[in-house]
């Protein structure tokens, strides 16, 4: 319905605290952006885990008082999900607990491994029988063999088999650990609170529970977390730092500070670096909210035009709605947005978004614009052209549905029957993320560029690796 491409998962945990799992509980709320259609809580007393799982949003599956009452303990860990190819049922949903051998783990995951088919297949023949279809219970199978020891060990000889990204969080009866892939490609963050160390995927958690900051997790860091404290590992081999721009573009809230900025002002920069690059004279600046309006906002400072609500955004539409009757089919945006006619009639409006994907939803928001009065409409993405899949976390389309894939920005802009288009190139991009740090890491832009860091099985052009 909306045309955006959306993030798997969301991660959090917390040892050490008596309100574990109502702390994580409100941890997952802080992270329902990055995944609505399951969740999940793991608590350990100590001696076990236990486990409360469901499909839909945080509030739904944890409507119930007495749940709570079957999760003590003072260490937690939790998942939000949206779900892939893997598909939308409780069997999928996180965090994954077992038992084997050595006791009971439970494990949530941020991201994507690129060889979890491989691994699979090895597995299977191996003997291996597999309950969900997702790529982090390969992992869990890994552990399960492995041939040493400690807990650490065999996590870190699990990991050493898969590629691709990944912000875990494991936790036995007596242990938590995190881990993020040597690429570094997903946020992974640490705090406190009253004694308790916290992990989290945004930091927005943090505020919500009124946990201090610390840092990030460096890119191929693994941190256990047990009585005696805390301790930090770095167990793979170093390699490239690239973190996904993408999360600055639209996945993080704009209230978090991940890859050790904060999203919200750098937002405002791509827009006020995207004015520089793609200037039109006009009337004012609107925003396609929400993702949106930090970009118009920068825009609009750099432009020296008025920022206008022109488009009011229903905060009640789930990601799913019934269409009552064929006489009424597709009108898909307009349950989610409605222009200001008062804003817009009779003016030139720049139209600022984070990203097009196949143009589809850009299209029905300029003829939405039009509709209500506006002479002018130019159209202004504060991102490169996406012309190429992600498989590292992120639902995306095949390339053959991906707009910019095939259609130069003038064809885009005829399509979406716009007056103009313009897109933050990609040095701009990188230009505006410079102002808050040094890029010597740099980030990982292959859904612009096509230079993917990490290498995944032979494809063509128009398929998408199958996320799980």
């Amino acid at each position: 319905m909306f045309d955006k491409l959306h993030e798997e998962c969301g991660v959090f945990g917390i040892f050490g605290h008596p309100e574990a799992a109502n702390l994580t509980y409100l941890g997952l709320y802080a992270l329902q952006h990055r995944g609505q259609e399951s969740c999940g809580i793991v608590a350990s007393d100590g001696l076990k885990l236990n486990a409360h799982l469901g499909m839909g949003l945080v509030a739904d599956v944890f409507k119930k008082d007495d749940i709570f009452d079957r999760l003590p303990g003072k260490s937690s860990i939790g998942h939000v999900r949206y779900s892939t190819a893997g598909g939308n049922d409780f069997k999928n949903c996180q965090p994954i607990m077992v038992d084997y051998s050595r006791g009971s783990i439970a494990v949530a995951h941020n991201g994507n491994l690129v060889n979890a088919q491989e691994l699979r297949n090895r597995l299977e023949q191996s003997g291996s029988i597999f309950s969900t279809t997702a790529d982090t219970e390969t992992i869990i199978h890994l552990i399960a063999r492995a041939q040493t020891d400690s807990l650490v060990d065999r996590i870190c000889e699990a990991l050493h088999n898969v590629k691709g990204a990944y912000s875990l969080v494991f936790l036995t009866e007596t242990r938590m650990v995190a881990v993020r892939d040597p690429n570094g490609f997903r946020p992974l963050s640490l705090g406190k609170l009253d004694g308790a160390f916290v992990v989290a995927s945004e930091s927005c958690a943090f505020d919500l529970i009124e946990a201090e900051y610390i840092r990030e997790l460096e890119p191929g860091e693994m941190i256990v977390i047990d009585k005696s404290g805390m301790k930090s590992f770095f167990p793979f081999k170093e390699t490239r730092n690239t973190p996904c721009i993408f999360e600055y573009i639209y996945f993080a809230r704009p209230d978090s500070r991940i890859f050790d900025r904060m999203v919200y002002p750098v937002r405002k920069e791509f827009g006020r670096q995207l004015a520089r690059e793609y200037p039109v004279d006009a009337d004012l600046v609107m925003a396609v909210p929400d993702s949106g309006v930090p970009a118009a906002m920068g825009y609009a400072e750099e432009a020296g035009l008025p920022l206008e609500l022109g488009l009011i955004r229903n905060h009640y539409v789930g990601r799913t709605f019934i269409e009552p009757q064929q006489s009424i089919r597709h009108f898909g945006v307009k349950l989610k947005l409605n222009p200001v006619r008062e804003v817009i009639e009779g003016k030139r409006v720049v139209v600022v978004d984070d990203s097009i994907v196949r143009g589809t939803t850009s299209r029905k928001i300029v003829k939405m614009i039009r509709n209500a009065g506006a002479k002018e409409v130019h159209v202004r993405i504060s991102s490169p052209p996406t012309s190429y899949p992600c498989f590292y976390g992120i639902d995306t389309p095949s390339r053959k549905e991906l707009i910019s894939a095939s259609h130069t920005i003038d064809e885009i802009s005829r399509y979406i029957t716009s007056d103009s288009l313009g897109y933050l190139s990609l040095k701009g991009l990188h230009d505006a993320l410079q102002k808050f740090g040094d890029l010597k890491l740099g980030f990982c832009d292959a859904c612009f560029s096509g230079e993917y860091p990490v290498k995944f099985p032979r494809m063509k052009d128009d398929d998408q690796l199958g996320l799980f």
